[in-house]
């Protein structure tokens, strides 16, 4: 099985996402599409539901509701075998949700002058890798960010195995986490040339303005010791140990994929975004813009990749989104900058998408 579910993944949930019309007082109950108060009991019930249907061990789940964290619950088991709980403590993958908060990571660089979305990457540090291919010196983080820089999801998933360029940069889209290291390459080389440099920068910029006190790129000591053990499709633990993409990127900041956080914490930079806080009013613009086009709905909704977020037009243009998918973990958020309506799932299984396209389903009825 391979690191991540290709762009498949979450282009599956699109045509069931829908609206919630929030409350306005945050401790009141949430509301659906149609305006019908769902009580936290309600949801409590459709998730362990769900849970129960699908074997997932555990979850942790928010919902915002006029930017602010209106319900937060978690579920199930952080250890199966041991049956120890999730609690609000537990630290989940985020996988590829990983893509979007670097996406915001590096505009910050945008701003201070140090990085610019349209200069060659090779110009600011060479890539031995796939340096064979005089087409690389093309890439540029725009490109990067927005999948069209004709590098592969990961080199591991190509029959031989290589780095390679599978079309001219910048004229097509191709989901690529390899792009993505390229650019946390470049970053990382701004900071000093260590990864442990470019985790602190990330700290710095970003989790400490938050108050993201437990999310990391690189794990510390309070992640691998609140961290979610992590099961297949069949709810048979991991061995991440012994793990592939464990031993390969463990101490490395991988900017595709190794992001570990929990609900709350990710909900404060998702409240961010639907503020337009932190970054300029030009950053969000860049974010935002579409640049890929994805696919087009029997509704006739388009969908695009942005920066690090996938997008919609017609009644999606205000809605910025991912999943995430790694061995034994997977999640989805959801964000509406015009409603500061959101929504955040992790779990330590294979169905997380699942669970959260069911979950909009039942808040449609």
């Amino acid at each position: 099985m391979s690191k991540h579910k290709l762009i498949a993944l979450f282009l599956s949930t699109v045509s069931i996402i829908l609206f919630t019309k929030c409350s306005s007082n945050p401790s009141a109950s949430i509301y659906d599409y149609n305006g019908v108060t769902i009580l936290n009991d309600s949801i409590d019930r459709f998730m362990n539901s769900k849970m129960d249907e699908l074997k997932i061990p555990g979850a942790s789940l928010a919902m915002i509701c006029n930017g602010k964290v209106v319900y937060h619950q978690t579920y199930g088991y952080a250890n199966l075998e041991l049956k120890s709980p999730v609690t609000k403590k537990s630290i989940f993958e985020g996988a590829s949700i990983s893509k979007s908060i670097f996406a915001f990571f590096v505009m910050t660089y945008v701003e201070e002058g140090k990085l610019d979305l349209d200069r060659p990457l090779f110009e600011y540090v060479e890539y031995p890798d796939i340096s064979y291919d005089n087409r690389y010196k093309k890439i540029t983080a725009r490109m990067v960010m927005s999948h069209r820089s004709g590098l592969p999801n990961w080199r591991e998933n190509e029959e031989d195995k290589k780095l390679k360029i599978k079309f001219e940069p910048g004229t097509d889209f191709e989901y690529s986490g390899e792009g993505y290291q390229f650019l946390a390459l470049v970053l990382k080389e701004i900071e000093g040339g260590d990864w442990s440099d470019l985790e602190n920068a990330f700290q710095n910029k970003i989790a400490k303005n938050l108050g993201m006190k437990h999310t990391v790129f690189i794990q510390n000591q309070y992640s691998r010791q609140n961290k979610v053990e992590p099961y297949d499709k069949n709810s048979k633990w991991i061995d991440w140990k012994n793990n592939y993409w464990y031993k390969k990127d463990d101490g490395i900041f991988v900017s595709a994929s190794s992001i570990h956080t929990e609900p709350l914490d990710f909900s404060k930079w998702m409240i961010t975004v639907m503020k337009k806080e932190l970054l300029s009013e030009n950053s969000y613009k860049e974010l935002f813009k579409h640049h890929s086009k994805l696919n087009t709905s029997d509704s006739g909704t388009t969908y695009f990749y942005s920066l690090g977020f996938i997008t919609g037009d017609n009644d999606y243009e205000n809605a910025y989104f991912h999943s995430g998918s790694n061995d034994g973990f997977t999640c989805w958020y959801f964000l509406d900058v015009e409603k500061d309506w959101g929504f955040v799932l992790f779990t330590n299984s294979e169905y997380g998408d699942v669970v959260g396209e069911n979950l909009f389903e039942y808040m449609s009825e």
